[in-house]
């Protein structure tokens, strides 16, 4: 009887910890790690914060247990596809399982999978777990390449193909609601294609013109100006989270005072707001140069990929990631992801264009255009996945992949 009545306690906390996690799991996905709390949590499954601690001791806790049991599938489905017996098979099995769970989580029979864009904004201990657990997912996919016919990709060019290959994964997640669930598994096609072949047609060359870096750049007085502000921001932000990214911590990155800082930004959000003002500027700015371009679409798309790849390693760079968004209040949030939109929407005019002259593949314009943001904004974090990568080698090792094809030499 003992025996059955803790069967049962136990039954019950590990139901009501799920519950917490899933409603927990939407919060953080639509506010970020700033925005999930324990009273919202708790609010959100009818208990009281009290209650809420009794599973999960501090806000920290909470939301690093969502993005655990995410992870935790993730390099469940990564094992399941790596035991396929050839790199493209085993591409395919793990967008098979992942965009099937973003088919149930979108009908609604799973829980939703957790964003990973704010793992920076988490506190330590928790943060060196997570992040530990990710680099352990990061190693599985990689070892998707792993192959006797790929013995001349080595290891640095792994880790690239492989973080762009989730980056695209995890990007899917937000562009993927403009769909009906049921057309998940076309759409997984269609992603795989472009993946494995690229937007080349057979014989085309991987000779992009080269756009001159300081023509992207804005131009910057004798003063401090502005600009200098952004870049010190969005470097911060990349790499601490919006949390880590203090006022205190960007002054004393440029060596000012927090008046100063002040003079120039009227506050911290406003200030991530023009970050991505400026990211989304340069990334127009790509576009229209390489537009301006003589000759085909194919040498335009190519152009503006190497250039903006090239740019995120430079001293200009890098651009701010799209993982600030999740910090972001949701009204100021969906602007920006409407303007990353229309960047992807002008790529997809420019592939559109390049099909039906025919340097580009039969792609589907959309999916490809936002698979090509993706992979160019990922692109600010390739030195830290590929140690020593320069920015010349940066077109070469991460931009052609994505447009020549994954498996491709």
């Amino acid at each position: 009887m003992t025996e059955r009545k803790g069967v049962r306690s136990t039954d019950r906390f590990r139901k009501k910890r799920e519950a917490i996690l899933d409603a927990s799991t939407v919060i953080l996905n639509q506010h970020g790690v700033k925005g999930l709390t324990l009273a919202v949590a708790a609010a959100a499954v009818d208990l009281s914060t009290t209650s809420v601690t009794y599973y999960f001791k501090r806000k920290d806790d909470l939301a690093a247990a969502c993005i655990m049991r995410g992870l935790d599938w993730l390099l469940a489905a990564a094992d399941t596809a790596v035991a396929e017996p050839s790199p493209p098979e085993r591409l395919h099995k793990l967008l098979e399982l992942y965009l099937e769970r973003l088919r149930l989580a979108a009908v609604g029979l799973a829980p939703p999978l957790p964003a990973l864009s704010d793992i920076r904004a988490l506190n330590n201990p928790r943060r060196t777990e997570v992040v530990e657990a990710f680099v352990k997912l990061f190693r599985k996919v990689r070892g998707l390449f792993e192959s006797p016919d790929f013995v001349w990709l080595g290891r640095g060019r792994r880790s690239a193909r492989t973080h762009m290959l989730l980056e695209q994964m995890f990007w899917a997640a937000a562009w993927l609601r403009k769909y009906d669930p049921e057309d998940y598994v076309r759409i997984r096609e269609r992603m795989y294609d472009i993946l494995v072949g690229g937007l080349a047609v057979d014989g085309a060359a991987w000779e992009p013109t080269a756009i001159p870096l300081a023509d992207l750049a804005a131009h910057e007085g004798p003063e401090m100006s502005r600009e200098t502000f952004l870049l010190a921001a969005t470097r911060l932000i990349n790499t601490r989270g919006y949390r880590g990214a203090s006022v205190d911590k960007i002054s004393a990155e440029l060596n000012v005072t927090k008046g100063s800082f002040y003079h120039h930004n009227d506050a911290k959000d406003d200030l991530v707001v023009a970050c991505f003002d400026r990211t989304f500027d340069v990334m127009r700015r790509v576009q229209r140069l390489a537009m301006g371009l003589d000759g085909d679409q194919w040498m335009r798309i190519s152009s503006a990929a190497a250039a903006l790849a090239e740019y995120q390693l430079s001293d200009y760079g890098p651009l701010l990631r799209t993982s600030a968004l999740s910090a972001l209040p949701s009204e100021i949030r969906e602007e920006q992801v409407a303007h990353s939109n229309r960047v992807s929407d002008r790529f997809a005019s420019m592939i559109s264009d390049g099909i039906a002259e025919g340097s580009i593949r039969p792609v589907d314009p959309f999916i490809a255009a936002q698979m090509l943001n993706a992979t160019l904004n990922a692109g600010a974090e390739l030195g830290f996945w590929v140690k020593g990568v320069t920015q010349k080698a940066a077109p070469d090792v991460f931009a052609r992949p994505a447009l020549m094809g994954i498996f491709v030499r």
